[in-house]
């Protein structure tokens, strides 16, 4: 008793000094338009969609075209040989998600990966060509702009045909990479080639680099859509490069792809309509359930980031990672996930009540586990002048995926294999996992945290939001939207403001660099939780704000990013 009165003696004297500390982004000024609005990862890219949006594209067209964009700007996360998801919400009220996750092929297996003990295979499931799974990016993005877009295929697909063919100016960021991949890809000559200046040194920042194979591959697809990726010469290149150096995919397992338009999860918080993506991304129904719990708090008067609102914050996310890993999986394989219920406002408060307030609850792997993601995956969001809202995130797993360029295709193949469970039966503390709903099955789609949301208010779009970051990327998204909600920053700062995270397994509160007070960091320790400050950043959240009273569009694209640009007309 004395140990629980000292700690809430604690909180109630570090309220006040947290309340002093609630922004460390405070006053950051969005960017602000009228007409249209992009935010992403890269200048170039959103360029691409504002001129897009000024041609009469909508926010489907404008995604689109900045989503292939991204593909040859910031190779890192930006993709033709990946996947991802797209969440929509029309002015008129509409919503509707495409999902183009990548699959497991068709000769994959549960056991793939291990050795004749049991064991991970030299990291088999996230290094070479095993690793890789088939790419969703093409049929996804074709999918959604049949769907929904108003322009030509063909003009949504020439502007990143002009960038590959005319060429980029290196930034610094791109810099960065080239030289990272002159490290970690020595072994891939196919790669070197195409991001190392005669396939030996990095290009300089402000020097030209051009993407010959690239283009042309984005010329098939331009011309023949999807059949221009999944069959054909860029087909037959991907099977023929998986043949001779140990791969898997075939031009069997590329035509039979096909992305999916499904219903996104729909959640509210606080008279707000929260639309985000649904399985076999845990982003939506981890990101309702979250919100669902700490609806019954009050968070705005706990303060931004103070030791007592870390504590809920990090007890909720620890529940809905829990339950992320017992459930979710793909819902073609996994039928009878309790969706609903796991969403329900009446589960929320069964889990609330678990929730000691001034004592941290204990992870039990032997219940639940989790998996490792990688934390490189690119977001954009575009708003047009009706209104119309698009959140898109796709991702190549780690940082440039695979490392691998499809030899005479100029694009890198993912490394998303390593989502699934690789051990069968198997948790540990680590969070190594191995439950049922996400083992490797032929032509199953890995489990994502991805989230792509879309908050509404009175039926239109107010919030658009998603971020990249692996597992992070549900906890990021969920605090911008606390941010805005509860604490009443514009869209800058929810972007900006220091962040934390919490996964359930392994049982660490991670704390990003003065993201808080020492004295709230003191708080939580005594509260139970393991903290681990997190030197580098979590997330590169790519944020839209559209004032309906106002008529106007702010948004904002993370610091975090070296190359991210809000742009606008």
């Amino acid at each position: 008793m004395y140990k629980g009165f000292k700690i809430f003696a604690t909180v109630v004297a570090l309220q006040f000094v947290a309340v002093q500390f609630q922004a460390q982004a405070a006053g950051r000024i969005p960017v602000r338009a009228k007409h249209g609005m992009v935010v992403s990862a890269s200048h170039y890219a959103s360029e691409v969609g504002v001129k897009i949006l000024k041609k009469g594209g909508n926010a489907v067209d404008a995604a689109v075209a900045t989503a292939f964009a991204l593909a040859v700007t910031w190779p890192s996360a930006g993709n033709l040989g990946g996947g991802g998801f797209l969440v929509y919400h029309g002015a008129d009220g509409f919503v509707t998600a495409f999902d183009f996750r990548e699959k497991a092929p068709l000769a994959a297996t549960e056991t793939m990966y291990l050795d004749e003990n049991g064991e991970i295979r030299d990291r088999s499931n996230h290094r070479g060509l095993l690793a890789v799974g088939v790419p969703g990016t093409v049929a996804g993005l074709f999918l959604a702009h049949q769907r929904l877009g108003r322009l030509p295929w063909e003009a949504v697909v020439q502007p990143a045909i002009e960038l590959a063919e005319k060429g980029i100016r290196v930034t610094w960021g791109l810099h960065d990479g080239m030289r990272y991949l002159q490290r970690v890809a020595a072994e891939y000559p196919s790669t070197l080639n195409v991001f190392l200046k005669n396939g030996r040194e990095p290009y300089e920042p402000g020097e030209v680099w051009k993407q010959p194979d690239l283009a042309k591959t984005l010329k098939r697809i331009k011309k023949y859509g999807p059949d221009g990726f999944y069959k054909g010469k860029t087909a037959k290149l991907i099977a023929e490069f998986m043949r001779e150096n140990g791969g898997i995919i075939t031009e069997e397992d590329l035509a039979r792809y096909e992305a999916k338009e499904r219903q996104p999860i729909h959640g509210t918080y606080r008279g707000y309509d929260v639309y985000a993506m649904c399985p076999p991304s845990s982003g939506g129904v981890a990101l309702v359930e979250m919100l669902n719990i700490l609806e019954g708090f009050n968070l705005a008067a706990m303060g931004h980031n103070s030791g007592m609102y870390m504590h809920i914050l990090a007890e909720a996310m620890r529940r809905a990672f829990a339950d992320r890993a017992r459930y979710l999986g793909d819902p073609d394989f996994n039928p009878d996930m309790p969706i609903e219920r796991l969403t329900s406002k009446a589960y929320a408060r069964e889990l609330r009540h678990t929730i000691d307030l001034f004592r941290a609850s204990k992870s039990d792997p032997i219940k639940f586990n989790d998996a490792y993601e990688s934390t490189e995956t690119t977001h954009l969001s575009v708003v047009d002048r009706e209104g119309n809202a698009v959140s898109l995130t796709y991702t190549l797993e780690q940082s440039y995926g695979s490392k691998i360029v499809v030899e005479g295709a100029g694009f890198l193949l993912n490394n998303e294999m390593g989502d699934f469970n690789p051990i069968p039966g198997r948790t540990d503390t680590t969070g190594l996992i191995g439950t049922p709903p996400n083992l490797i099955a032929p032509e199953k789609r890995m489990l994502s945290s991805m989230t792509p949301t879309i908050v509404a208010k009175d039926g239109k779009p107010v919030l658009v939001i998603g971020s990249p970051g692996g597992r992070t990327i549900i906890n990021t998204v969920l605090q911008v939207i606390l941010n805005v909600i509860d604490h009443g920053m514009n869209v800058g700062e929810a972007v900006e403001a220091g962040r934390i995270h919490h996964q359930w397994l392994p049982d660490v509160l991670f704390i990003e660099k003065g993201a808080t007070t020492l004295d709230s960091q003191r708080l939580v320790e005594m509260m139970g939780h393991r903290v681990r400050i997190r030197r580098g950043f979590q997330g590169r959240a790519m944020g839209i704000w559209i004032d309906h009273e106002k008529g106007l569009l702010m948004g904002a694209a993370d610091t975090r990013s070296p190359d991210g640009a809000a742009l606008g007309y």
